[in-house]
């Protein structure tokens, strides 16, 4: 294990004392936990009541954020014709077909997003052994197969997050910075939560959502009040 230092020990014990928090508390107090020298991301942590191997109880997508993460994306685009054009007026740091699947076959992986219009999935489909293990293939699910590859674009580079539930039922996602207002953290979870409670499963009993908690890079987690 590794060992804590002084400063992680000292918000650890903060944290602890806190207990549960509002969201609005949480924020101001996370905001303290700021004393890195570089402006820290801000993650959520829900732990829901799924079961991960029932297909039907898998909690995935992508949401844009109304403030953003506090970074631009690099997304590559699978398109051609006009839609990659229109990829490539979007910003998009990459666009091609064959010859961006030769590319990433050949182990490029530097960037943070994958998109691509559906004509393009012969293309993107046995790429699945490089992207899947690193959460980058294409999904309809996530919004990511589309043939509106344009917005798609301009939409993670302004702030768009993906998340999908782990083997334990926990949902993990960006949402900010230190440096960010707290008014714009708090909105930014709030959206994050009440999209996470819409994609309840039918088939759940009982309580959906069990626990959240929120942290920056460095520091312990704070628990919020359900």
């Amino acid at each position: 294990m590794a060992k804590k230092s002084k400063r992680y020990l000292a918000l650890l014990e903060k944290s602890e004392a806190a207990g549960e928090l509002t969201l609005g508390d949480a924020v101001n107090v996370l905001k303290e936990f700021g004393t890195t020298s570089f402006d820290q991301s801000i993650e959520i942590h829900m732990h829901l009541n799924v079961d991960a191997k029932q297909a039907d109880q898998i909690i995935r997508g992508a949401i844009a954020l109304p403030h953003g993460i506090g970074r631009e994306l690099r997304v590559v685009v699978f398109a051609k014709g006009d839609l990659a054009a229109a990829a490539e007026e979007a910003g998009a740091a990459e666009v091609g077909a064959e010859d961006l699947a030769k590319k990433i076959n050949g182990g490029w992986t530097d960037f943070d997003v994958c998109v691509a219009s559906p004509d393009m999935m012969g293309v993107v489909g046995p790429l699945g052994k490089v992207l899947g293990p690193r959460g980058l293939m294409p999904s309809p699910r996530a919004g990511t197969v589309t043939p509106d590859v344009g917005r798609v674009v301009a939409e993670y580079k302004a702030g768009k997050v993906e998340f999908r539930n782990d083997d334990g039922g926990n949902v993990h996602a960006v949402v900010g910075r230190l440096s960010f207002d707290p008014n714009q953290i708090v909105e930014n979870i709030r959206d994050f939560i009440a999209h996470i409670e819409s994609l309840k499963p039918l088939s759940i009993k009982g309580t959906y959502i069990q626990g959240i908690s929120i942290c920056a890079a460095m520091s312990p987690g704070l628990r919020i009040a359900l």
